[in-house]
């Protein structure tokens, strides 16, 4: 996830920081992803088990997921090697609260390539932020993989 709308910082670092996504720690829980599924019928499927997503869109979402609960090693797992950061930190006062998707282009299981463009709504240090993004990925050792942003949709 790459692009804030401007204006939208976090506040000062004395402020109070809020825990993971409830799906952290509770399977049950609603998926972060936004689909009616509970976190572990849904995205944490991925995050977990030996099944890579089927779909861009699928990959998307277990990635918004990831970014939820704090699932560093699966965002790695899931990034396209050639553009790949030797090491992710996530920010412990962002909690990432919805996620809309706009749009998909291919990245069905019979594609090499797919975009999702999306929106995904979060609070920062207790202060509302938005992230849109138009996320390419494809497919690499027959699984998808995020592999850049094209920009905001």
């Amino acid at each position: 996830m790459s692009r804030r709308r401007p204006g939208r910082r976090p506040a000062s670092p004395a402020a109070p920081v809020p825990a993971a996504d409830p799906a952290a720690s509770d399977p049950a829980a609603p998926c972060p992803c936004g689909l009616p599924a509970s976190y572990a019928a849904c995205c944490a499927r991925y995050h977990r088990g030996p099944s890579p997503a089927p779909t861009a869109e699928a990959l998307m979402r277990s990635r918004y997921s990831a970014f939820a609960v704090r699932d560093r090693e699966y965002l790695l797992r899931t990034w396209h090697p050639g553009t790949r950061p030797a090491r992710l930190d996530l920010d412990p006062g962002t909690r990432w609260r919805r996620l809309e998707v706009l749009s998909t282009t291919g990245g069905s299981p019979f594609h090499t390539e797919g975009t999702v463009a999306f929106r995904a709504h979060c609070t920062e240090r207790g202060r509302p932020g938005v992230l849109e993004e138009h996320s390419r990925f494809v497919r690499h050792e027959g699984a998808w993989v995020y592999l850049d942003a094209l920009g905001a949709p």
